[in-house]
C-alpha cells in the first residue's frame, strides 16, 4: 500500500457508495449562505459514476420545470450530509449520457425488481 492510498484512506465512507448508475436518489447537500448553513435535496437519476478512491465522482440528473439540470458531486464531499436511494434502476449501460437527447416518459428508467 503506497503512501497515497494511506492518505484516502480516512476520507472514504463505506456508506456513501451504496447506490448504482441508473438509480433515483436523492442527495442532501450542506448549503452554507453567510453563517447560516441549510440542507438542500437534490433528486434525480444517478447517471455516470467515475474516479477511484478518495476522487470518485457521480452525476445525478433530474428535469425541473421542463429543463435539465445536472450536477456532478464528489462522492466523499464534506458538503454532502446523506445519499439516500429511493429506486433501483434496470439499466444495460454505465452512463446514461443518451437521457439528455429524451423528454417524457422515454426518458424514465425502469424500476428493478
Amino acid at each position: 500500500m503506497n503512501l497515497i492510498d494511506l492518505v484516502e484512506k480516512n476520507d472514504i465512507k463505506e456508506d456513501r457508495d451504496s447506490f448504482k448508475v441508473g438509480d433515483t436518489i436523492e442527495v442532501h447537500v450542506i448549503i452554507r449562505e453567510g453563517d447560516k448553513e441549510r440542507i438542500q435535496v437534490f433528486k434525480g437519476y444517478a447517471i455516470s459514476k467515475t474516479g477511484s478512491g478518495s476522487k470518485k465522482m457521480f452525476t445525478v440528473r433530474k428535469v425541473s420545470f421542463g429543463i435539465g439540470v445536472e450536477r456532478i458531486f464528489p462522492l466523499y464531499s464534506k458538503s454532502i450530509k446523506k445519499i439516500k436511494l429511493l429506486r433501483r434502476g434496470k439499466i444495460r449501460k454505465s452512463k446514461l449520457y443518451y437521457l439528455r437527447d429524451l423528454k417524457g416518459k422515454a426518458a424514465t428508467i425502469k424500476e428493478s425488481r
